[in-house]
């Protein structure tokens, strides 16, 4: 069985430090054993034709003049030798079994992102995108990620205990969004750093997919309605939101108390969601009251409704007749909207 690259690292590492002090200790072991009369180059040179076995016939001058120099020379032969010969070894091991093992998960990655389907393309693993991929992770959604950095990749790894599908590479190129599945997507979420690579991201995952929902990250708020007229169904002004969280702290704190709580109470992961009801729903033609809606989940609070003309109906009271392709907006732990929407209410082909 293959070793792991971290382990391999750390005995790479390990070997490399005790070449580098036999190394050291050869150099200058040779210097302050001849007093002087050979320079520190000459010595270094002489180390490391002892080490690797080498040799090329040649000697310090005067070497064997010189007291125990033949003797420090066969103990660094006979120890340094072997400390040499074990570097080398792992490190073709690090570089043979690294690249076989790299090769091994890309491969697992790809064949887990072909089997991939409604779910999500998040295009940036920096600050926005790591929080994007918190939250697709608490609620449980299916998603890919994508970045040209690898250790952003690995920093949300590490976050997410190496179960996150991720994918290097540039996410504003055709060929690695086909790679993540953008055909067979549900969205995509542009959250590079700067306006001109979210607008790239925005009119190539439009073209590859006219269907997708995507929803881009604007800097510059004079960047919103380019980003809309390339295909972004929304964009999120980060300067915006940032104005709108600081008013919000000021003038409704016990709100924002509240968000904060439910998105990060890590017991009970309250969220806002949203659930379309398909056209062969058995809540199609039914009252609310009579909807098993309640049965399926307890835990789920309907706040409002989104008729199909996009009218909002807030609070929907016992009598409000469902329809088909309604969206109901809830709020509840994030088991009991799971487990409501792959009920038979919802889970329709």
């Amino acid at each position: 069985m293959a070793e792991p690259v971290n382990n391999l690292r750390s005995r790479l590492l390990v070997a490399g430090l005790s070449l580098a002090t036999v190394y050291g200790i050869g150099t200058f072991g040779y210097y302050l054993l001849g007093g002087g009369r050979w320079k520190v180059g000459e010595c270094a040179y002489m180390t490391v034709i002892t080490l690797t076995t080498v040799g090329y016939g040649e000697t310090l001058a005067d070497l064997d003049k010189v007291p125990y120099a033949r003797f420090f020379t066969g103990m660094l032969l006979i120890l340094g030798a072997g400390v040499a010969v074990y570097f080398a070894s792992i490190l073709t091991t690090y570089l043979v079994e690294g690249e076989f093992l790299q090769s091994r998960r890309r491969k697992r990655m790809q064949k887990r992102i072909e089997g991939m389907e409604e779910h999500i393309i998040v295009c940036g693993a920096g600050g926005t995108g790591r929080h994007v991929v918190d939250e697709l992770v608490a609620t449980r959604w299916p998603f890919v990620l994508i970045d040209t950095e690898p250790d952003k990749l690995a920093r949300c790894q590490e976050m997410h205990e190496n179960k996150l599908a991720v994918i290097e590479g540039d996410a504003t190129d055709d060929h690695v969004l086909l790679e993540a599945g953008i055909e067979r997507a549900r969205g995509v979420v542009a959250t590079l750093p700067d306006d001109k690579g979210n607008l790239f991201v925005v009119v190539t995952a439009r073209n590859l997919n006219p269907s997708l929902r995507i929803v881009a990250k604007a800097v510059d708020t004079s960047a919103v309605p380019k980003l809309q007229k390339a295909g972004a169904n929304s964009v999120v002004s980060v300067n915006n939101i940032g104005g709108m969280r600081l008013a919000s702290e000021m003038i409704r704190p016990a709100v924002v108390t509240f968000l904060d709580k439910m998105l990060r109470d890590r017991d009970k992961q309250l969220r806002f969601e949203e659930l379309e009801i398909p056209p062969a729903s058995p809540l199609v033609g039914v009252p609310l009251a009579k909807s098993d809606i309640r049965g399926e989940a307890r835990n789920v609070l309907i706040v409002a409704v989104r008729e199909e003309d996009g009218n909002y109906v807030f609070s929907p009271g016992p009598d409000f007749m469902l329809k088909e392709k309604m969206t109901l907006v809830v709020i509840g732990e994030t088991n009991s909207v799971i487990r409501l929407r792959e009920s038979h209410l919802f889970a329709l082909k």
